[in-house]
């Protein structure tokens, strides 16, 4: 998708701020506000931007931790992969899911209160998924770099 300077400064400051205001926006990508709210309305019926949510400090809830496991399934039979897939989506300590290449299948991305819990989650959902061969947890011990936004002023 081939982008101008005002939609790049647009996307990028909708993903500081998603409740900037529309004036707002306009101001900061240079538009006028009529044109830059159907742009955006445009970029959400394309799908470029897929929602708005607040950033939450996981520590703060009281999720300690957090946590990637790596999983390797017994077969790549489509169906099987299929099914650990939608097992995977059900389970809310699990906020992220990547089918990998590599020496791994998936990678997920956990938090969950403690170790306790994590250890509880880990042997009594995770390990009882049908089809796991092997998996490998790996702690985070401090983020530095925590998810943000796509690096849009790339697109330049």
């Amino acid at each position: 998708m081939a982008l101008d300077n005002k939609e790049i400064t647009l996307l990028s400051a909708l993903q500081d701020d998603g409740r900037i205001t529309n004036q707002q926006l306009a101001d900061k990508s240079g538009m006028a506000a009529s044109p830059c709210w159907r742009r955006v309305r445009q970029f959400e019926q394309q799908g470029v931007i897929q929602g708005y949510q607040a950033t939450l400090d996981r520590q703060k809830l009281g999720f300690g931790i957090l946590a990637f496991i790596r999983i390797k399934i017994d077969s790549h039979d489509a169906r099987q992969a299929m099914r650990f897939e939608s097992d995977v989506r059900q389970l809310p300590q699990v906020i992220a899911c990547y089918a990998t290449a590599g020496s791994s299948d998936f990678l997920l991305q956990v938090v969950e209160r403690d170790l306790d819990h994590y250890s509880d989650f880990a042997m009594t959902v995770i390990r009882r998924l049908p089809g796991i061969k092997e998996m490998e947890t790996t702690f985070v011990l401090r983020e530095i770099k925590p998810p943000a936004g796509l690096p849009v002023e790339m697109l330049r």
